[in-house]
């Protein structure tokens, strides 16, 4: 009679209680925000995944330290490059290129004009040594010989999705942001690709989890190159 009851109470859980296949935990760079979150969706519920934003830096140390994520979506290559040396990570390949652009809530302006003719009074960037989009935003200025000059006004968040932040709630008139982060107001200038280095994106998988294994071959897939392109990204 016990032995019943338990089998009983087994089957009564199955349909009480979400069932999911395995959780998936992702550290993605702040600039794939958006983009993750479409691709989550599109991979279904039949897993429960957690994601956690951050600067490539940041979200680097963290796993380096022992944070039990599956899957590192950076926002360049070398951080992942360095955890496959490290032994820590395995399966290395771009899953996207991002673009640059320089931004501003207000319409209907030329923004690169506002840049070099030094008109604002402050300019967001992400951290250079912890974020991608940081370091192409300083080699475009430097390339613009204008890195130096404008110190002074050059306010730094410690990743991209600050950077913007910063610019969104006019603390900055200008900031540069990833494109995939422009929300179809302001005005913007997308930045010439010469100015900066390929912003290539690498990912890595963490374990041999089998839902490890099926979100990076979905990220392999048409559907998830689709819906990275549509974000204003590049998928070769």
């Amino acid at each position: 009679m016990i032995q019943l009851r338990f089998y009983i109470y087994l089957i009564f859980l199955l349909f009480v209680s979400p069932v999911f296949a395995d959780e998936l935990y992702i550290a993605a760079a702040s600039n794939f925000t958006k983009t993750i979150k479409h691709l989550v969706q599109e991979f279904g519920t039949k897993h429960s995944i957690n994601v956690s934003f951050g600067s490539t830096g940041q979200l680097y140390t963290q796993i380096k330290h022992g944070a039990p994520f599956d899957i590192f979506l950076a926002g360049d290559m070398e951080r992942p490059q360095k955890l496959v040396a490290e032994g820590i990570a395995n399966n290395l390949f771009v899953y996207a290129r991002g673009r640059l652009i320089l931004w501003t809530g207000q319409s209907d302006l030329v923004v690169k004009d506002i840049l070099i003719n030094n008109q604002f009074k402050r300019l967001a960037i992400a951290h250079p040594k912890l974020a991608p989009y940081g370091k192409a935003a300083k080699q475009v200025l430097e390339k613009l010989g204008l890195w130096n000059k404008l110190q002074p006004k050059i306010i730094r968040g410690n990743n991209i999705s600050q950077a913007y932040q910063f610019t969104v709630t006019i603390n900055a008139e200008l900031g540069f942001i990833a494109l995939s982060q422009y929300q179809n107001t302001g005005s913007y200038w997308l930045i010439d690709e010469n100015l900066y280095s390929p912003i290539l994106q690498g990912a890595v998988s963490l374990n041999q989890k089998p839902v490890t294994k099926d979100f990076i071959e979905f990220l392999h897939g048409t559907i998830a190159h689709k819906i990275i392109k549509e974000s204003g990204y590049i998928v070769e």
